[in-house]
Protein backbone atom coordinates (compact mmCIF):
# COMPACT_ATOMS: atom_id res chain seq x y z
CA UNK A 1 0.00 0.00 0.00
CA UNK A 2 1.54 3.28 -0.90
CA UNK A 3 2.21 5.77 1.51
CA UNK A 4 -0.05 8.72 2.00
CA UNK A 5 1.95 12.26 1.63
CA UNK A 6 1.56 14.69 4.24
CA UNK A 7 -0.01 18.08 2.97
CA UNK A 8 2.67 19.79 0.94
CA UNK A 9 1.66 23.47 2.30
CA UNK A 10 2.14 21.74 6.02
CA UNK A 11 5.42 20.28 5.37
CA UNK A 12 7.16 23.72 4.09
CA UNK A 13 5.58 25.63 7.21
CA UNK A 14 3.77 27.67 4.52
CA UNK A 15 0.05 29.01 3.57
CA UNK A 16 -1.97 27.87 0.70
CA UNK A 17 -1.79 31.17 -0.55
CA UNK A 18 2.22 32.18 -0.44
CA UNK A 19 3.99 33.55 -3.06
CA UNK A 20 7.23 32.03 -4.81
CA UNK A 21 9.46 33.93 -2.77
CA UNK A 22 7.89 33.11 0.17
CA UNK A 23 7.98 29.00 -0.87
CA UNK A 24 11.20 29.44 -1.05
CA UNK A 25 12.62 30.96 1.36
CA UNK A 26 11.00 28.06 3.68
CA UNK A 27 12.62 25.51 1.81
CA UNK A 28 16.04 26.73 1.97
CA UNK A 29 15.92 27.62 5.70
CA UNK A 30 14.28 23.96 6.08
CA UNK A 31 17.27 22.18 3.39
CA UNK A 32 19.83 23.93 5.66
CA UNK A 33 18.31 22.20 8.61
CA UNK A 34 17.65 18.83 7.52
CA UNK A 35 20.48 18.61 5.44
CA UNK A 36 21.70 14.61 5.46
CA UNK A 37 25.61 15.94 5.80
CA UNK A 38 24.43 18.29 8.68
CA UNK A 39 22.17 16.54 9.96
CA UNK A 40 22.81 12.59 9.96
CA UNK A 41 19.08 11.48 11.26
CA UNK A 42 17.10 13.83 8.65
CA UNK A 43 17.59 12.25 5.38
CA UNK A 44 13.42 11.21 5.51
CA UNK A 45 12.94 14.90 6.10
CA UNK A 46 15.31 16.50 3.93
CA UNK A 47 13.15 14.18 0.76
CA UNK A 48 10.36 15.20 2.10
CA UNK A 49 10.62 18.73 2.05
CA UNK A 50 12.06 18.30 -1.24
CA UNK A 51 9.13 16.37 -2.57
CA UNK A 52 6.70 19.15 -1.12
CA UNK A 53 9.11 21.75 -3.10
CA UNK A 54 9.18 20.26 -6.19
CA UNK A 55 5.40 20.91 -6.89
CA UNK A 56 4.81 24.21 -5.13
CA UNK A 57 7.88 25.58 -7.06
CA UNK A 58 6.56 24.70 -10.37
CA UNK A 59 3.25 26.21 -11.31
CA UNK A 60 1.30 23.69 -13.24
CA UNK A 61 2.29 21.40 -10.85
CA UNK A 62 1.23 23.23 -8.01
CA UNK A 63 -2.54 24.25 -9.78
CA UNK A 64 -3.12 20.40 -10.03
CA UNK A 65 -1.86 19.86 -6.36
CA UNK A 66 -4.08 22.41 -5.32
CA UNK A 67 -7.04 20.54 -7.30
CA UNK A 68 -6.40 16.89 -6.69
CA UNK A 69 -3.71 16.63 -3.87
CA UNK A 70 -1.06 14.21 -3.82
CA UNK A 71 -3.39 11.41 -4.22
CA UNK A 72 -6.38 12.57 -5.91
CA UNK A 73 -7.66 11.92 -9.34
CA UNK A 74 -5.63 13.93 -12.35
CA UNK A 75 -2.05 13.50 -10.15
CA UNK A 76 -0.54 11.80 -12.57
CA UNK A 77 1.66 14.62 -13.52
CA UNK A 78 2.38 15.55 -9.88
CA UNK A 79 3.78 11.57 -9.00
CA UNK A 80 5.60 11.67 -11.79
CA UNK A 81 7.02 14.74 -10.44
CA UNK A 82 7.72 13.55 -6.43
CA UNK A 83 8.90 10.00 -8.18
CA UNK A 84 11.79 11.91 -10.02
CA UNK A 85 12.40 13.65 -7.20
CA UNK A 86 12.68 10.31 -4.73
CA UNK A 87 15.06 8.85 -7.69
CA UNK A 88 17.55 11.61 -7.30
CA UNK A 89 16.96 12.13 -3.91
CA UNK A 90 17.95 8.18 -3.60
CA UNK A 91 20.43 8.55 -6.17
CA UNK A 92 22.26 11.37 -3.47
CA UNK A 93 21.88 8.92 -0.31
CA UNK A 94 23.66 6.20 -2.42
CA UNK A 95 26.29 8.26 -2.82
CA UNK A 96 26.67 9.51 0.43
CA UNK A 97 26.51 6.18 2.22
CA UNK A 98 29.40 5.07 0.24
CA UNK A 99 31.19 8.24 1.28
CA UNK A 100 32.98 6.91 4.93
CA UNK A 101 35.37 8.85 7.07
CA UNK A 102 38.53 7.33 7.46
CA UNK A 103 38.66 5.70 11.09
CA UNK A 104 40.96 6.89 13.86
CA UNK A 105 44.49 5.78 14.81
CA UNK A 106 45.67 5.56 18.25
CA UNK A 107 49.07 5.30 19.63
CA UNK A 108 49.89 5.03 23.40
CA UNK A 109 53.28 7.12 23.80
CA UNK A 110 55.36 6.44 26.87
CA UNK A 111 57.44 8.88 28.74
CA UNK A 112 59.34 8.97 31.74
CA UNK A 113 58.27 10.63 34.89
CA UNK A 114 60.54 13.75 34.50
CA UNK A 115 59.47 13.68 30.71
CA UNK A 116 56.15 14.38 31.98
CA UNK A 117 56.99 16.99 34.20
CA UNK A 118 59.22 19.27 32.24
CA UNK A 119 58.02 18.56 28.88
CA UNK A 120 59.61 16.88 26.15
CA UNK A 121 59.24 16.07 22.26
CA UNK A 122 59.01 12.61 21.02
CA UNK A 123 59.17 11.41 17.66
CA UNK A 124 56.81 8.41 17.02
CA UNK A 125 56.67 5.86 13.77
CA UNK A 126 52.90 5.21 12.88
CA UNK A 127 52.32 2.39 10.66
CA UNK A 128 50.26 3.45 7.65
CA UNK A 129 46.85 0.91 7.48
CA UNK A 130 46.76 -1.07 4.42
CA UNK A 131 43.27 -0.90 2.77
CA UNK A 132 42.71 -4.72 1.94
CA UNK A 133 44.54 -7.65 3.84
CA UNK A 134 46.40 -10.03 1.48
CA UNK A 135 44.72 -13.08 -0.02
CA UNK A 136 45.53 -16.00 1.71
CA UNK A 137 48.74 -18.00 1.18
CA UNK A 138 50.21 -14.28 0.20
CA UNK A 139 53.04 -12.56 2.02
CA UNK A 140 52.08 -9.73 3.88
CA UNK A 141 54.34 -6.96 3.02
CA UNK A 142 56.01 -4.61 5.93
CA UNK A 143 53.86 -2.19 6.90
CA UNK A 144 55.43 1.12 6.01
CA UNK A 145 55.38 3.99 8.51
CA UNK A 146 54.83 7.67 8.95
CA UNK A 147 56.70 9.88 11.86
CA UNK A 148 55.58 12.46 13.71
CA UNK A 149 56.57 14.70 16.45
CA UNK A 150 54.37 14.94 19.14
CA UNK A 151 54.66 18.13 21.91
CA UNK A 152 54.68 16.54 25.44
CA UNK A 153 53.86 20.23 27.24
CA UNK A 154 55.33 20.14 31.22
CA UNK A 155 52.84 19.43 33.59
CA UNK A 156 51.46 16.01 31.32
CA UNK A 157 49.21 14.18 33.08
CA UNK A 158 48.62 9.90 33.01
CA UNK A 159 46.12 9.27 29.83
CA UNK A 160 46.52 12.44 28.19
CA UNK A 161 45.29 12.70 24.74
CA UNK A 162 47.28 14.45 21.97
CA UNK A 163 44.88 14.56 18.72
CA UNK A 164 46.73 14.98 15.23
CA UNK A 165 43.94 16.07 12.93
CA UNK A 166 43.78 14.45 9.25
CA UNK A 167 46.19 11.87 10.32
CA UNK A 168 43.91 8.94 10.66
CA UNK A 169 42.99 5.88 8.07
CA UNK A 170 42.44 7.84 4.92
CA UNK A 171 38.51 8.08 3.79
CA UNK A 172 36.97 6.19 1.46
CA UNK A 173 34.71 7.79 -1.87
CA UNK A 174 36.26 11.46 -1.46
CA UNK A 175 35.33 11.64 2.67
CA UNK A 176 37.58 13.17 5.18
CA UNK A 177 40.22 10.95 6.64
CA UNK A 178 40.01 9.74 10.30
CA UNK A 179 42.39 11.85 13.25
CA UNK A 180 45.39 10.05 15.04
CA UNK A 181 44.63 10.29 19.00
CA UNK A 182 47.92 10.16 20.76
CA UNK A 183 47.70 8.79 24.63
CA UNK A 184 50.27 9.46 27.20
CA UNK A 185 51.48 6.75 29.40
CA UNK A 186 53.52 7.76 32.13
CA UNK A 187 56.59 5.48 33.66
CA UNK A 188 56.20 4.61 36.92
CA UNK A 189 58.91 5.96 39.40
CA UNK A 190 60.53 4.39 41.65
CA UNK A 191 60.54 7.28 44.25
CA UNK A 192 57.86 9.84 43.41
CA UNK A 193 54.17 9.55 43.17
CA UNK A 194 51.88 12.36 41.56
CA UNK A 195 48.59 13.48 43.28
CA UNK A 196 47.25 16.35 41.25
CA UNK A 197 50.10 18.90 40.72
CA UNK A 198 51.65 17.75 43.97
CA UNK A 199 54.49 15.20 44.23
CA UNK A 200 54.82 12.53 46.81
CA UNK A 201 57.70 10.72 48.43
CA UNK A 202 58.88 8.60 51.28
CA UNK A 203 62.29 9.21 53.03
CA UNK A 204 63.74 6.82 55.98
CA UNK A 205 64.72 8.93 59.10
CA UNK A 206 66.99 6.89 61.75
CA UNK A 207 65.60 6.73 64.73
CA UNK A 208 68.50 9.33 66.30
CA UNK A 209 67.74 11.53 63.40
CA UNK A 210 63.75 11.32 64.49
CA UNK A 211 64.56 11.86 68.47
CA UNK A 212 67.48 14.63 68.31
CA UNK A 213 66.27 16.51 64.82
CA UNK A 214 68.61 16.66 61.46
CA UNK A 215 68.98 18.42 58.49
CA UNK A 216 68.63 15.96 55.86
CA UNK A 217 69.28 16.14 51.60
CA UNK A 218 66.15 14.97 50.13
CA UNK A 219 65.38 14.49 46.52
CA UNK A 220 62.82 16.60 44.56
CA UNK A 221 62.43 16.58 40.55
CA UNK A 222 63.94 19.56 40.66
CA UNK A 223 67.33 17.95 42.14
CA UNK A 224 68.24 17.57 46.20
CA UNK A 225 67.69 20.19 48.75
CA UNK A 226 68.32 20.46 52.84
CA UNK A 227 65.13 19.95 54.79
CA UNK A 228 65.37 20.46 58.69
CA UNK A 229 63.68 17.34 60.81
CA UNK A 230 62.61 19.06 64.37
CA UNK A 231 63.34 16.89 67.12
CA UNK A 232 60.44 14.42 68.10
CA UNK A 233 59.87 13.84 64.77
CA UNK A 234 57.43 10.31 64.46
CA UNK A 235 57.09 8.38 61.44
CA UNK A 236 54.67 9.14 59.02
CA UNK A 237 55.03 13.05 59.83
CA UNK A 238 55.06 14.53 56.25
CA UNK A 239 56.76 17.78 55.44
CA UNK A 240 55.72 20.46 52.85
CA UNK A 241 58.43 21.76 50.24
CA UNK A 242 56.74 24.53 48.30
CA UNK A 243 56.99 24.50 44.28
CA UNK A 244 58.74 21.41 43.97
CA UNK A 245 55.81 19.82 42.67
CA UNK A 246 54.18 19.06 38.67
CA UNK A 247 53.80 22.47 36.48
CA UNK A 248 50.16 23.65 36.20
CA UNK A 249 50.14 23.01 32.26
CA UNK A 250 48.16 26.15 32.08
CA UNK A 251 51.25 27.86 33.43
CA UNK A 252 50.11 28.79 36.74
CA UNK A 253 53.01 27.88 39.12
CA UNK A 254 53.81 24.29 40.39
CA UNK A 255 52.14 22.47 43.19
CA UNK A 256 54.14 20.99 45.96
CA UNK A 257 56.24 18.05 47.36
CA UNK A 258 54.96 16.26 50.23
CA UNK A 259 57.94 14.82 52.16
CA UNK A 260 56.54 11.99 54.71
CA UNK A 261 59.38 10.29 56.99
CA UNK A 262 59.75 6.91 58.06
CA UNK A 263 61.18 6.41 60.64
CA UNK A 264 63.76 2.87 60.36
CA UNK A 265 64.37 0.45 63.38
CA UNK A 266 67.24 -0.92 63.10
CA UNK A 267 67.06 -4.88 62.81
CA UNK A 268 70.23 -5.82 64.07
CA UNK A 269 72.11 -4.63 67.04
CA UNK A 270 75.10 -5.02 68.86
CA UNK A 271 75.96 -5.92 72.50
CA UNK A 272 76.85 -1.87 73.30
CA UNK A 273 74.05 -0.79 71.32
CA UNK A 274 71.81 -3.03 73.87
CA UNK A 275 72.92 -1.75 76.61
CA UNK A 276 72.69 1.97 75.59
CA UNK A 277 69.12 1.72 74.89
CA UNK A 278 68.38 -0.32 77.98
CA UNK A 279 70.11 2.70 80.21
CA UNK A 280 68.10 4.89 78.28
CA UNK A 281 64.95 2.69 78.81
CA UNK A 282 65.60 2.98 82.67
CA UNK A 283 66.44 6.49 82.90
CA UNK A 284 62.99 7.58 81.23
CA UNK A 285 61.71 5.05 84.07
CA UNK A 286 60.70 2.96 81.29
CA UNK A 287 60.95 -1.28 81.53
CA UNK A 288 62.05 -3.11 78.32
CA UNK A 289 60.87 -6.78 79.53
CA UNK A 290 57.31 -5.29 80.13
CA UNK A 291 54.69 -4.67 76.76
CA UNK A 292 51.91 -2.71 78.12
CA UNK A 293 53.13 0.99 78.58
CA UNK A 294 56.53 -0.02 77.54
CA UNK A 295 58.98 2.59 76.36
CA UNK A 296 59.00 0.70 72.82
CA UNK A 297 55.16 1.02 72.61
CA UNK A 298 55.13 4.96 73.89
CA UNK A 299 58.10 5.71 71.16
CA UNK A 300 55.36 4.09 68.45
CA UNK A 301 52.33 5.87 69.66
CA UNK A 302 53.53 9.25 69.83
CA UNK A 303 53.30 9.69 73.72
Amino acid sequence: MARRRRDFYEVLGVAKDADEAEIKRSYRELARTFHPDLNPGGAEKFKEINEAYAVLSDAQARARYDRWGPDGEGSGGLGSVVDAVEEVLGDVLRRRKKKQRGRDLRYTLEVSFEEAAFGCTKTINVPVPTAVDPPPGATRPSPATREFSVVVPPGTREGAIKMLRGEGEAGHGGAPPGDLHVMVRVKDHPMFRREGHDVLCDVPLTMPQAALGAVLEVPTIDGPVKMRIPEGTQTGTSFRLRNHGMPDLSGRGKGDLLVTVRVKTPAKLTKEQKELLARFAQSAGESVDSIDGGFFQKMFSGE
